[in-house]
């Protein structure tokens, strides 16, 4: 298979020999139509399809011409197929509060889309630390945690001294007026005292699900 050409953009058709996995249609910038062209050139081309910051009326058109696409508009991602034939290993997403949510099920949603197994906890921010501790269980069980929160951003580097696996912090735009759009918490994360943390953008759900799937994968298939 060669790169497909279109007259706006070119399907990197060859991005899965080379690096594991399809490339990824960010879909904010673009038109309806320019989206739909590349998500179509790639699912009649037999790629596997993950489009983020996708639009209802986009959603609407490629579901019409492809049934079996899944949305999950509040995440604002699109799939077509998956990559890999079962789920491996367990990605857990921690959301601080419901506000952060669109930005932690796209990284659940890209973990899910390459093939891990992903579980999403919800509102274990530390302003109620007490809800964090009764589901502190569960997130250890992860081989990798995304830790999601807007505000200060103290979640990660509370749940990263709490357990042995790799934390990957998530800020999200999520704030009153000083949160500065994200910024407050991207800043809190880079200097978390916690050590295990790495951080990706504002709001970067997909960044944080790519990364988290490729750590759980050193654990091996089970």
């Amino acid at each position: 298979m060669t790169d497909s050409p279109l007259d706006f953009a070119v399907i990197d058709s060859e991005r899965a020999a080379r690096t594991g996995y399809p490339e990824a249609v960010f879909c904010a910038g673009k038109t309806i139509g320019q989206a739909e062209a590349i998500i179509t050139g790639m699912a009649e081309g037999g790629i596997p399809v993950l489009a983020t910051r996708v639009q209802p009326p986009l959603a609407d058109r490629i579901r019409a011409r492809f049934p079996a696409a899944r949305y999950d508009p509040l995440a604002r991602t699109l799939t077509l197929g998956r990559c890999g034939d079962s789920p491996r290993g367990l990605v857990t997403v921690a959301a601080a509060g419901t506000s952060d949510l669109p930005a932690a099920r796209e990284a659940l949603n890209t973990a899910e889309f390459l093939g891990s197994r992903a579980e999403l906890i919800c509102d274990v921010g530390v302003a109620g630390i007490h809800r964090l501790f009764s589901r502190l269980e569960d997130i250890r069980k992860a081989r990798v945690v995304i830790a999601a929160a807007g505000m200060e951003g103290a979640l990660a580097s509370v749940v990263a001294g709490l357990v042995r696996s790799p934390v990957i912090a998530l800020p999200t735009s999520v704030g009153y007026g000083a949160s500065f759009g994200g910024l407050a918490a991207l800043l809190g994360m880079l200097n978390a005292c916690a050590p295990g943390v790495s951080v990706v953008n504002i709001d970067n759900g997909y960044g944080a699900g790519y990364q988290a799937h490729l750590i759980n994968l050193m654990g091996g298939d089970e």
